[in-house]
């Protein structure tokens, strides 16, 4: 795909894509998901098909990855006694 987008990752399981696109936008990143509504649709394909793309613009690929190896080290990992009720509110 030439669009200007490269893909960056790549994920089985939708939802983890999902997770890696919203830790890219939280640091203003854009980024697109590929083939994520199929492989939810039928998880049995998404080896077959690749499994589900993250793309970025070209432009933005250096710093893409090196958020998601941030992310995948647990450097935006919540302390495990962060009070979270203190920017959510919890009902």
């Amino acid at each position: 795909m030439d669009h200007g987008y490269q893909v960056i990752a790549t994920f089985l399981v939708p939802m983890e894509a999902h997770l890696a696109r919203g830790c890219l936008a939280a640091a203003g990143i854009p980024a697109v998901l590929a083939d994520d509504h199929l492989t939810q649709t039928h998880l049995l394909l998404a080896p077959a098909i690749g499994g589900t793309r993250v793309m970025v613009p070209e432009r933005y690929a250096a710093q893409a990855r090196e958020t998601l190896a941030a992310y995948e080290r647990g450097e935006y990992a919540l302390p495990e006694d962060a009070n979270v009720e203190s920017v959510i509110p919890l009902r």
